[in-house]
This record gives structure tokens, sequence and C-alpha cells, in this order.
């Protein structure tokens, strides 16, 4: 029987930066020069004003949870010793919003509104952001 991991992201030429970054453990985002506004995920021409002056950022990885879900059903073989796990949209303090998962102990208490930090799942030659609840208020600045 053939064990099928967990996936592997593929980066592209508009990703590969991002991908990089995570590597070498920096949450980075694109930033529009033409319209000053943040964007996730990596594209080749700015969301909001279609213009291609975009420029890499690193980001504090810090943010609050804007939603937030417990899985309790593994969705392939690979994921079943993680279960429960929460994954939630994670809003930036620089402005972009991205799904990752929250690695806590108690995926239950998980709750929106709640500060969260970025880690770094390594899978192969990837590094995936996750996050992590804060674990004190001063962690939070």
């Amino acid at each position: 029987m053939t064990e099928i991991g967990k996936p592997v992201p593929q980066p592209t030429p508009e990703s590969q930066p991002y991908w990089d970054g995570c590597l070498r453990g920096e949450l980075l985002y694109q930033h529009c020069a033409a319209c000053n506004r943040a964007q996730f995920y990596p594209r080749s021409a700015c969301a909001s004003c279609g213009a291609t002056a975009l420029e890499w950022r690193r980001s504090e990885g810090r943010g609050t949870l804007h939603a937030v879900t417990v899985v309790y059903r593994p969705p392939s073989a690979a994921f079943k010793p993680d279960v429960p796990y929460a994954v939630a949209l994670v809003d930036l303090d620089e402005g972009f919003r991205m799904m990752a998962n929250v690695l806590s102990a108690a995926p239950e208490a998980v709750a929106i509104g709640d500060r969260v930090t970025v880690t770094f799942e390594r899978r192969g030659d990837i590094a995936l952001p996750q996050f992590r609840p804060c674990a004190s208020p001063g962690e939070d600045l």
C-alpha cells in the first residue's frame, strides 16, 4: 500500500519569493506602490488597481483571527494524526488576510478575535506558515 503524504504547494514564478521567504522563516506579502495596498496571495498584478508595480514586504507575522473552524474529520489519512485542529482566516496587522492552521493544544478554545503569531511547518522543500496563539499580551506587541 502506498502512503500518501500531506500535499505540498508548487511554487510559481509569482509565488517563488513568498516560498523562499517562508524557508527563511519570513512571512512575505506583496505591496502595490501604485495604490498603496497590501495583497495576499502572490499575483503578477495588483488585485485592486491592476498595476504591476508590486514589491515584497516582510510581515511581522502577527494578526487577529477573523474566522475559525475546528476540523474533526481529516480530509485524508495523512491528516488523521492532527485532528482535531483549527483552521482560520487571519487578518495580518499589515492589512492582508490569509488562511492557515492555528496550532494549539486546545483547538476548540481558539476563538475569533484571538491574537496569533506566525510559525512555520517544514514539509520537504517547503515551509508552510501556520499560526499559534500569542502566549501573553507582551508577545502581541
